[in-house]
């Protein structure tokens, strides 16, 4: 199972690396990692998505703690939370498609931020899974080049949890 783990560090130089060796040590891949300052000045929230199961989890979190700079570690996986990512996609677009890939650009709610005579480029930003549907959608126009940026998510303090309610929507 993949977690989604927010830690809050000391924003001083080579905590990013000590974490990502720590990491590295035990074996664990890193499929995400998003790194920005936190509401505090001084402190950095860390944003990453690390598969494993619990325990393994619960062990690194122990680790993570015993790094001079960690702060705070959250598990956030089955917590509600708002979840996005940016990505930025080139997708071929010759003059016979390219309304259709800015139509579809339109469908996801996505930016066109770059037109060429054969490609564009287009901006998404949303949760993981519209990312996938849209790069699902646009490999049949043929993709030249991705860019993403890694998951970043925030607790809701609503409590609401909007994959619960995908699910109710979904059976209704």
């Amino acid at each position: 199972m993949k977690h989604t783990l927010s830690v809050l560090v000391e924003d001083e130089a080579g905590v990013l690396t000590r974490i990502a060796g720590l990491f590295a040590r035990r074996g664990f891949n890193i499929e995400s990692l998003a790194v920005g300052p936190a509401e505090q000045v001084g402190i950095s929230r860390i944003t990453m998505v690390v598969p494993g199961d619990e325990n393994s989890i619960e062990q690194l979190t122990k680790q993570l703690y015993k790094l001079i700079n960690v702060l705070k570690v959250n598990d956030i996986t089955q917590i509600p939370c708002v979840e996005r990512e940016l990505m930025l996609v080139k997708v071929n677009a010759i003059a016979a498609n390219r309304a259709e890939v800015i139509e579809l650009a339109q469908v996801f709610r996505a930016r066109i931020v770059d037109i060429a005579e054969e490609s564009v480029t287009i901006e998404v930003v949303g949760d993981p899974g519209k990312l996938v549907a849209i790069v699902q959608m646009l490999n049949k126009f043929g993709i030249r080049e991705v860019a993403r940026t890694g998951k970043i998510a925030l607790t809701r303090e609503s409590g609401v949890n909007t994959e619960y309610l995908k699910s109710l929507e979904a059976k209704v």
